[in-house]
């Protein structure tokens, strides 16, 4: 199978958390870590496809912990799967302590991001080959969730949905 493997996608970014990037409990702000998250995903993104990228869509967003003043914030940032024309990027976020060196898994997100040519038109991307079981879990999830978010535009048939439909029926 020809293909990019998905380990080889991994983008990884790190930030301290400034005055300036919190609210007023000293928490950073959900939209600084979407623009963090933004910014690795396309990076990761543009990296899988060797084009310019732009986000689609952002879904499954989960502020699980907040992240304080002073924390530091480690994103990474892995395409979980790619079809005809666009990926979607599974992205962990990761808040680390400077006076303990404890690291937590916080946050998490899946964004989606389209290829694009010289003149501003959605090109193909590139396949991926997923190898580990969770790389495999991700890569099957992203298909369903394609499915989900297909249908409820309007632009597929819930019949027309396997992998989804499969989840319900036995």
């Amino acid at each position: 199978m020809t293909g990019i493997k998905a380990k080889d996608t991994l983008a990884i970014a790190t930030y301290i958390v400034l005055p300036n990037d919190t609210n007023t409990l000293t928490n950073l702000m959900g939209g600084q870590l979407l623009n963090w998250m933004d910014i690795i995903g396309a990076v990761c993104a543009g990296r899988f496809c060797k084009r310019v990228v732009v986000t689609a869509s952002v879904s499954n967003v989960s502020f699980q912990q907040p992240i304080q003043l002073g924390n530091v914030v480690t994103l990474e940032a892995k395409v979980s799967r790619s079809f005809t024309k666009s990926c979607e990027v599974f992205i962990e976020v990761y808040k680390e302590s400077q006076l303990t060196g404890i690291k937590i898994k916080c946050n998490e997100a899946m964004y989606t991001f389209v290829a694009l040519n010289e003149k501003g038109e959605t090109v193909a991307m590139p396949a991926l080959i997923p190898e580990s079981e969770l790389e495999q879990a991700r890569f099957d999830a992203a298909l369903r969730r394609k499915q989900l978010s297909l249908i409820l535009a309007g632009r597929m048939q819930p019949d027309e949905a396997k992998e989804l439909k499969a989840l319900f029926v036995s």
